[in-house]
């Protein structure tokens, strides 16, 4: 039962988190980490492209990659499971690159920026080991990478949890920013390294 719930909350956030980008489209550009970007940059057409790709494609990753962990689909319905791969596949790669351009402008300067781009990288590295597994037939290398990736992407989410913690104990949002560009997904890697061993996966 508490197995049960834990995966209905996990669903439930990756689910929610993943539909947030839509959110864009209700309010104006100033809302939420728009509001901290200056109107040079907001008016840039490469930054804009590399934006919403990032926000969308990563929250179609995130709201569809949580049914990968699913053993009765995976065991029942394979050709779905594939399927869902690789749109997970095409959307991580494209979120993850567009990851670091964006990265690279991040808000809170070069420590902000590291964090976000080797986030990036992690998540674009792990993704396409998974993928190189799969292809080989290798099954437990690919869930082994695919817990990384997913760990990476889930980001998005512990970003959300994180963020208004730490504005609450820093007086700028700059600060807080900077952080949680490394804690956002930093633990997140450490809790799948335990998930994998868990599995015997290595």
């Amino acid at each position: 039962m508490i197995k049960k719930i834990g995966y209905g909350i996990f669903a439930f956030l990756c689910v929610s988190i993943g539909l947030y980008p839509l959110i864009y489209f209700i309010f104006e550009r100033t809302f939420g980490l728009l509001g901290s970007k200056s109107l040079e940059l907001l008016t840039d057409n490469v930054w804009n492209i590399a934006f919403y790709t990032h926000i969308f494609l990563g929250g179609l990753a995130l709201g569809i990659g949580w049914l990968q962990f699913n053993k009765k689909l995976r065991n029942k319905r394979i050709k779905l499971h594939k399927r869902v791969g690789y749109i997970y596949l095409i959307s991580a790669y494209l979120s993850g690159f567009a990851s670091l351009y964006i990265g690279y402008h991040a808000t809170g300067g070069i420590v902000a920026a590291l964090g976000f781009i080797c986030l990036g990288i992690v998540w674009l590295t792990t993704t396409y080991l998974a993928f190189n597994a799969i292809k080989n037939k290798q099954i437990k290398e690919h869930q082994k990478w695919m817990i990384y990736s997913y760990a990476a992407c889930f980001a998005a989410v512990t970003l959300r949890i994180w963020l208004p913690i730490l504005m609450a104990l820093f007086e700028t949002f700059n600060e807080g920013y900077r952080i949680v560009a490394w804690l956002c997904w930093m633990p997140n890697i450490i809790v799948a390294y335990f998930i994998v061993k868990r599995l015997k996966l290595n």
